[in-house]
């Protein structure tokens, strides 16, 4: 009995090492993945965003017409010869020009989702370094860059990039010049108020102890420990991206034909509504919704899964 008993607290204390091993295993990443999967809507918007990305990246490769070429035997007669078929090769129908909509949708995708990934990139990477620096050097320097935060916040962002696109011109650069000239003053801030919490930590004193420079500090020991911070307000970041440039081509002023955009393409669709091509609208509407709610809905699972208070 006696050699019962000692086996079985013998078992249960390797139970117990194994437990604790596996509870100091745990890091903030594996943690945040594991809420990230048990979101369903997150995890059902991710493989609904890889599906478009996928969309737009190989879609091409299944398109009979080009999105430059017209059909001159539908043209003429949209309304009832123009509507989705696969029999003569337009999936998705065709626009009032007689040109393919699914060709056409593909380009604008690939257009709209890399505007948002590139402009949400770039916005992060200069924020945030923007934000380090001027949180970590606080005093006068701080106080000079943050003013000019606030005077590029106090000025309209689309008076910006309408005024960019009307002087140089209607392009892809100039949309990512313009859109970019504001949407890191956000991370900036967020990234700063961070650091303004780090700076003091122990590790950080110890670095700064130890003569380690600046640069240094701010990159290997500031910066890592915002990551969280940072991916959440980057994914969040994307949708803004697309909801702008898709503002400015609804407006006219976007991309130039013959590429084409999502707001570009809703903007056609709208203006041929009334003549019973509902499909030129709903199509491209349904792409630019179903991205919009699974990019929020990632943003909002990550948000859930990095922060620490849920651990």
């Amino acid at each position: 009995m006696r050699s019962m008993s000692k086996s079985k607290e013998m078992q249960e204390f390797a139970e117990n090492v194994v437990d604790a091993a596996e509870v100091q295993g745990r890091s903030l990443w594996t943690d945040a993945r594991a809420r990230f999967k048990k979101n369903r809507a997150a995890m059902i918007s991710v493989y609904v965003l890889l599906a478009v990305a996928l969309f737009a990246i190989f879609g091409g490769y299944f398109a009979q017409w080009s999105n430059e070429e017209i059909d001159w035997s539908i043209l003429g007669n949209v309304p009832t010869k123009g509507m989705p078929s696969i029999e003569n090769g337009h999936y998705f129908g065709v626009d009032d020009l007689g040109r393919d909509l699914y060709a056409r949708v593909v380009q604008g995708s690939g257009i709209s989702l890399m505007v948002g990934l590139i402009g949400a990139i770039v916005a992060v990477v200069f924020g945030t370094f923007y934000g380090a620096v001027s949180g970590y050097a606080g005093g006068r320097v701080d106080g000079i860059m943050m003013r000019i935060v606030d005077i590029l916040y106090s000025v309209p962002f689309f008076f910006i990039l309408v005024l960019l696109l009307v002087v140089f011109g209607r392009s892809i650069l100039m949309i990512f010049v313009g859109i970019g000239l504001v949407s890191w003053l956000g991370v900036a801030r967020v990234v700063r108020g961070q650091t303004l919490s780090l700076k003091n930590r122990e590790f950080v004193q110890a670095a700064r102890a130890t003569g380690v420079p600046s640069h240094i500090i701010i990159f290997r020991h500031i910066v890592p420990n915002l990551f969280g911070v940072i991916i959440v307000y980057g994914s969040l970041l994307v949708p803004d991206m697309i909801l702008a440039e898709s503002f400015i081509s609804f407006l006219g002023l976007g991309v130039q034909e013959p590429q084409t955009s999502w707001g570009a393409l809703i903007s056609e669709g709208t203006k041929t509504m009334q003549y019973g091509t509902l499909w030129q609208l709903l199509i491209p509407l349904f792409f630019f919704t179903v991205v919009m709610f699974s990019l929020f809905y990632i943003g909002d699972g990550l948000r859930d899964a990095l922060d620490p208070k849920d651990r």
